[in-house]
């Protein structure tokens, strides 16, 4: 892990000064919490210019039940002298639960505000930013490396990420590595699940865990794949 350049308090009070900030306590089960800096209102962040140009929404800005799930089971992991790479990093509430169980962390996603609040919400929980990388998965780099966990949560709600998540997941999983994804049903998860497997990934059978999420149960699908 890094630090900023002119640290991470710094970095906090930018985001305070550009966005109507709030602080959430993730409840993410096994009576661990998470606490991260978000801002208040995502759909306040909606661009009309970004939208037109290839249909971006600030999914990044809310914190997701599959992340909920995601946190809680890396929390259990034992990250010391372990790498782990994110993809889709959102506000950083798996990011934190890896930072807390040890884990040399990666940060990827497709939004710089994304990067930034995940930079500063880590710093908050450990005092040391993470790594953190902008990264477009229709065009992946090859330069990220090999990693000994590979996590997503709730990032196949378009059916072309079928194919382009496995596909980041098996550049990046390092042999004999855990790869651990979270989704609550969305519309390529299965073919999610053949692409994994073309591509040489061992998957299990998905745990399911029912999660409140504002007073509507849903099932949410833990995949584990291994190399």
């Amino acid at each position: 892990m890094t630090e900023a350049p002119g640290g991470g308090a710094t970095l906090v009070r930018e985001l305070e000064r550009r966005f109507v900030t709030e602080e959430e306590d993730v409840d993410v089960g096994g009576g661990e919490r998470v606490a991260v800096l978000r801002p208040r209102n995502a759909e306040e962040l909606i661009s009309e210019e970004d939208f037109a140009h290839d249909e971006r929404l600030p999914y990044w800005a809310d914190v997701w039940p599959s992340a909920r799930v995601l946190a809680g089971r890396v929390l259990r992991e034992a990250g010391a002298g372990r790498s782990l790479l994110e993809l889709g990093c959102g506000v950083g509430v798996v990011a934190v639960a890896a930072a807390r169980a040890g884990f040399a962390v990666t940060a990827t996603d497709y939004y710089e505000d994304a990067l930034l609040f995940t930079r500063a919400n880590v710093w908050r929980a450990v005092g040391e930013e993470p790594e953190a990388r902008l990264v477009d998965w229709r065009a992946f780099p090859r330069d990220l490396g090999r990693f000994d966990v590979v996590v997503a949560s709730d990032v196949l709600y378009e059916r072309p990420y079928a194919q382009l998540v496995a596909r980041a997941i098996a550049l990046t999983l390092a042999r004999g590595g855990l790869a651990l994804v979270t989704d609550p049903g969305r519309i390529a998860a299965p073919a999610f699940v053949d692409a994994a497997g073309e591509l040489g990934l061992q998957m299990g059978e998905p745990e399911l865990h029912r999660i409140d999420a504002n007073g509507v149960e849903q099932t949410i699908r833990l995949y584990t794949l291994r190399r």
